[in-house]
Parts: structure tokens; C-alpha cells; sequence
């Protein structure tokens, strides 16, 4: 959290048991600070005097007048306080107050906004997990740029974590990629056979036809389809996990633990967890299957784990490799999942209480859809991956920073148009552009002043050279500067990384129209040092920002 934040948030906590009697309240109380539209309305306010009046039965103002009353303000940051209509408090900081962030940021830049704990609380990042049954599309990517940023934010607020690919490679949907590259292999033998329906007709499935071919020849050509399809499943999900771990490896995103839902199978887990739930009670059997009551922790209805025929259902699975998760140790798991998935959030939240763990030790993120334009114009379906848009295709057109950067600039659950056109535009329309331009220029103006022969070291820099700082943009900038920690926490407690690239255009929109404004090297040498701080210290936030998202920080452009 930012310095003067911290300060404010902690007057304000250390008067709440004065106001509130012998009432011992104050660990319960969550003090929200908020920044107002209008800076007429002081640099922060507070609601704390509604959320205390409820408890306290008294009216807001009252205890508003109360709080203010007894702060104590030995830090000397606050310039004066102001109760606003029924009880909002307006804080105003002295200017002098904000200058002790520069010095915060450039004192070490690597670790503002973040968080140093040791041994901090295990956490498993599980996201992608795409069927290896074709190549990852842009959905894929939007999920695969969203559980790599939360990782990386998880990281550096103190988390231990961990990065989990699970791979699907059991179950019916191997039989029928099994199925489809044997028909596509007899196809390429020059056979005439149709590709039955429900089975895989991509074009990336000829070209895995033609690859076999060339591997083994007409190997194949008298095999019976019930003895080829397995070695043919193994084939096709190899070659396309590789392809996927390719494509991943070009975006940016890198896994430390690949998981195969066929080591559930050869470890019997599915059968022990069955069983472990059927001890404690959660499993009883009807009409011939095997069900797990989900509705003891408020799903819609029990569901099935083994069908009458005897076959484990895919939830069977999932339960087990939850369990199999905490089982490893890890405390909490946040899994990245696509929007089409809502309906089994509660079936799987209903599992992890029933095999011992809290409801909110699984967190949930849903991701929806990308609209693909060109120009503002819907994208025709893709050639080559016959039925969606390969991530491929967008990383091979506008590269990984655009494409990582603008499948963030939206809120999770809500669908994210990608203009390919945009994407690759050299202006400001282009968020990352925008973004990545402000660092450049910044590394700039700090090659002008090396070929001017101006010595600039931070740390010389004295109070008073820094109190030169007095034009209304960079109290703005100082302030948003100041804000950086409590976005990168709020990305934690929301699981939302959307409030960095928000933030970013914020501070880069605020930098280039003081910079447009103002000269930061000039006569007057003093000043210059002073504005040579502030834009060490943005140049240093923007940089820590975008290497949290995994988009670079370019020198020049």
C-alpha cells in the first residue's frame, strides 16, 4: 500500500476505539479510503462513519464529527479534513506529504507495489487446460493471458505459487481424435471414406494425416480401426500438445507442472476419492449409479460420478484432481475457466467442502468470449483451423504484447472485442502503443540529459530541490503514483488483473499531457533534477507494471 495511504488508513484506525467506547469493534471495521472526482472534494475520502453507524446506532455525521475530532495527526500529512453532506470525510494532504513517494519508488523500484513475505501461502494458478484435441484458439489466450498475470501478481504480493496445465487426455474425446486421424490417414492412402460426424474436421488434422504419412508410411493401411484408434489417440494429442506448449511458449506463458488426467486414472484416485466421500458420507447409489450429494452444500442437485455402465464421469475426475491439489499442499486454487463453465462452479465448490476444505479455499475466475475484428468488421472464420481463430494466427499478425496487453483490458466476465487493425496501429487508438510509447520517451528524456552532460543521481537529490515540484499535473501524477500498491492488491482480492492496464492508461494519459505541457530539462538545473525524479519514478512504475502483465518495457521506438 502507498505510503500516504498507509499513514491516513492508520490515523483513522487508531481513533476508531476512542469513537467507538469500549466497543471492541475495530478489527472487524474495513477502512475504504477513495480518491474523489473532484479534487475539491480533498485528495481522499472515507465512508467509515456508515459502516460504523449501523453498529454504533448513531447518525453518521455525528460520528464523523467524532473521528475527526480525535485524529491524530502526529505524522503532519494532513492539511485539513472536511464532512461532506450525511457523513462523508474528505481528507486534504499536505503538498509536502506526497513528494516522500518518489523517494519509496526510487529507493527500490523492483519491489514497489509489491509485498516481501516469506513462506507466504501456497497457491496453485491452474489455467489453459485445453483439450488436446486441436490448437489453443483465442479464448485459450485470453484465459492463458489471464491466469499468467495472476500468477505473476500472486507472486508479488508474497505467494508461493505454483502454474498448472491439466491435460484432458482421457476419456471419450481421445477416442474421437483417435478416430478422426485414423480416417484422415486412410483418406491421405487415397481411399474414399467420409470423416463420420462428431469427429474432429479441422484442417490441422489433414496436416497431422500427412505428418503420419510421412512418419510411418501405409503402416496402417490394413489395420482395423478398433486396434489403430489408441496409437493413433497418442499420436494426434502428442503432436498437438506439443503445438500447444509451442504456441504458449511464443506467448509468454510458461507452466510448472503439466498434469495428465490419465495418472488419476493409472493411481486409482478416482476410486479412493469415491470412496473417501462415500466414508464420510456424500455418496449413495440410485437407479444403478453412483451420485454425490452436492446439494448438502447448495447445488441445484446431486450429481452422477459413475454412470450405470459403470464408466466415472468427467466430475468424478475433477473431484479427484482437486483432491489431488490440496493433497500437494496447496492452500487456496484459483482456476481459470471459460465463461461456458458457469453452471459447474457450484457442483465443484459443493466438492471441495465435502472433501474437507472451506468453500473460498477454490476460487473461480470465468473467462468470456473474444470477438475477433479487422477494421470494426467481424473476422471470417479461419482457414486454417477450419472451425474458430488459432491464437497462432493473432500472435503471428500483431505479436505477444498487443495481444497480451489487450486481452487484459476488460474485466474477466466481460467479452473483449480484439480490432486486429487496432492491435497493430502505431497510435494512440493502440492501448499498448500508448503505454509502451510513455516508457520510451521517458528512457529518452534521460539520453537527452546524459548528451547534455547533466548529472542526475536520485539520491542526491535534497527535499527542497524536490519541493520545486509544485505545477497541479504532478501533485496528479505523484498521487496516481502513490496509488500503484493498492491496484496491484486489488487485483489479488478481486482475482481481476484488468485494474493494471486501466491504471497504466491513467498515469501514461496523465504523463504525456504534463509532457506536453511542461519542459523537464530546462535552465533552471534545480528543477530539472526535481522532474528528472518524477520521471524516474513513472518510468520505474510504468516498467514494474508491464512486467507484471508480461509485456516488455522498450528502450526506444
Amino acid at each position: 500500500m502507498g505510503i500516504v495511504r498507509t499513514r491516513l488508513k492508520s490515523m483513522i484506525a487508531e481513533t476508531l476505539q476512542s469513537v467507538m467506547g469500549n466497543r471492541d469493534m475495530k478489527a472487524e471495521i474495513s477502512i475504504e479510503l477513495e480518491i474523489p472526482r473532484s479534487s475539491g472534494h480533498g485528495d481522499y475520502a472515507s465512508n467509515i462513519a456508515f459502516a460504523l453507524s449501523r453498529q454504533l446506532k448513531r447518525n453518521p455525521r455525528q460520528i464523523a464529527s467524532e473521528i475527526v475530532a480525535n485524529l491524530n495527526d502526529s505524522d503532519c500529512i494532513l492539511e485539513k479534513t472536511e464532512i461532506a453532506g450525511p457523513g462523508f470525510i474528505n481528507f486534504f494532504i499536505k503538498p509536502a506529504a506526497w513528494y516522500g513517494i518518489i523517494r519509496e519508488i526510487l529507493d527500490n523500484p523492483q519491489k514497489y507495489g509489491r509485498l516481501e513475505i516469506q513462506g507466504g501461502p501456497k497457491v496453485q494458478v491452474e489455467f489453459v487446460s485445453a483439450n488436446p484435441t486441436g490448437p489453443l484458439h483465442i479464448g485459450h489466450g485470453r484465459g492463458a493471458a489471464i491466469g499468467d498475470v495472476l500468477a505473476n501478481i500472486l507472486q508479488a504480493r508474497g505467494f508461493q505459487v505454483q502454474r498448472e496445465y491439466y491435460i484432458n487426455d482421457a476419456g471419450n474425446q481421445m477416442d474421437t481424435l483417435g478416430r478422426s486421424l485414423y480416417f484422415r490417414y486412410r483418406q491421405e492412402l487415397g481411399e474414399n471414406i467420409e470423416l463420420p460426424d462428431n469427429h474432429y474436421r479441422g484442417e490441422y488434422m489433414r496436416e497431422l494425416a500427412r505428418d503420419l504419412m510421412r512418419d510411418k508410411g501405409d503402416l496402417f493401411r490394413t489395420t482395423p480401426l478398433a486396434d489403430a484408434f489408441p496409437v493413433f489417440a497418442d499420436y494426434a494429442s502428442n503432436r498437438i500438445l506439443d503445438g500447444i506448449k509451442e504456441d504458449l511458449d511464443i506467448f509468454g506463458v510458461h507452466f510448472d507442472n503439466w498434469f495428465s488426467e490419465r495418472e488419476l486414472h493409472n493411481r486409482d484416485s478416482i476410486k479412493k476419492t469415491i470412496k473417501y466421500l462415500r466414508e464420510r458420507g456424500f455418496i449413495y447409489e440410485d437407479q444403478g449409479a453412483v451420485w454425490f450429494r452436492s446439494t448438502t452444500f447448495g447445488d441445484e442437485k446431486d450429481r452422477v460420478v459413475v454412470r450405470a455402465n459403470g464408466a466415472s464421469t468427467y466430475f468424478a475426475a475433477d473431484l479427484a484432481y482437486h483432491r489431488d491439489k490440496f493433497e500437494r499442499g496447496f492452500e487456496s486454487i484459483v482456476d481459470i475457466w471459460g465463461a461456458d463453465h458457469h453452471g459447474y462452479v457450484p457442483r465443484m465448490r459443493a466438492g471441495v467442502q465435502a472433501i474437507g476444505r472451506r468453500e473460498d479455499d477454490l476460487r473461480v475466475v470465468l473467462v468470456q468470449l473474444v470477438n475477433l475484428l479487422r477494421g470494426g468488421a467481424p473476422v471470417a472464420m479461419s482457414t486454417r483451423g477450419g472451425e474458430f481463430v488459432t491464437l497462432r494466427e493473432v500472435l503471428d499478425e500483431v505479436g505477444k504484447d498487443a495481444t497480451r496487453f489487450i486481452f487484459l483490458t476488460r474485466r474477466t466476465d466481460s467479452p473483449l472485442d480484439f480490432d486486429l487493425e487496432v492491435a497493430k496501429a502505431q497510435s494512440n487508438d493502440n492501448p499498448v502503443f500508448y503505454v509502451q510509447y510513455a516508457h520510451a520517451r521517458l528512457c529518452s528524456v534521460f539520453e537527452v540529459a546524459r548528451d547534455r552532460g547533466v548529472e542526475f543521481d536520485w539520491r542526491s537529490i535534497s527535499d527542497e530541490t524536490l519541493h520545486l515540484l509544485q505545477v497541479r499535473q504532478e501533485f496528479e501524477i505523484i498521487k496516481l503514483l502513490g496509488e500503484y500498491p493498492e491496484v496491484v492488491g486489488e487485483c489479488v482480492r478481486s482475482l481481476e488483473p484488468h485494474y493494471i492496464p486501466y491504471y497504466l492508461h491513467q498515469l501514461v494519459s496523465l504523463f504525456h499531457s504534463y509532457y506536453h505541457d511542461n519542459r523537464i530539462l530546462s535552465e533552471d538545473a534545480e528543477l530539472s533534477k526535481a522532474r528528472l525524479c518524477l520521471a524516474s519514478a513513472i518510468k520505474e512504475v510504468i516498467g514494474n507494471a508491464l512486467m507484471l502483465l508480461g509485456v516488455t518495457a522498450p528502450q526506444r521506438m
